[in-house]
């Protein structure tokens, strides 16, 4: 499985930022983004199952972020509006063979690299 997530930049407060995540090689149980910033653990952010039937948003980005999936080449995106400086960090799309409600990072066996994310105040 190779992931290749791109679409990261610098970006000013109030302004958005679409990354895109390339899942080659076959369809998944559910897809995911996640972060990390300097000196933090690494934090989900977005989670959804592979048919696109149920979405989870960790609560600082709810009403802002949207995750989705292009049915024609299985292209994973992270919308992401409304950006502050506190979403600076490092994304990484990951994907797992499985979903359930409660799905966590460990879930998740394939990583791409990450795409660096700055929201400058």
């Amino acid at each position: 499985v190779q992931l290749q997530a791109s679409g990261g930049g610098l970006v000013q407060a109030g302004g958005s930022l679409r990354l895109s995540c390339a899942a080659s090689g076959r369809t998944f149980g559910s897809v995911g983004w996640f972060r990390q910033a300097p000196g933090k653990e690494r934090e989900f952010v977005a989670v959804m199952n592979w048919r696109q039937s149920s979405r989870k948003y960790t609560d600082s980005v709810k009403g802002r972020f949207t995750i989705s999936r292009d049915n024609r080449d299985n292209t994973v995106y992270l919308q992401m509006n409304s950006l502050k400086p506190e979403d600076t960090a490092l994304y990484y799309c990951a994907v797992a063979s499985t979903w359930y409600s409660g799905i966590k990072a460990p879930d998740f066996t394939s990583w791409g690299q990450g795409t660096l994310v700055t929201v400058s105040s």
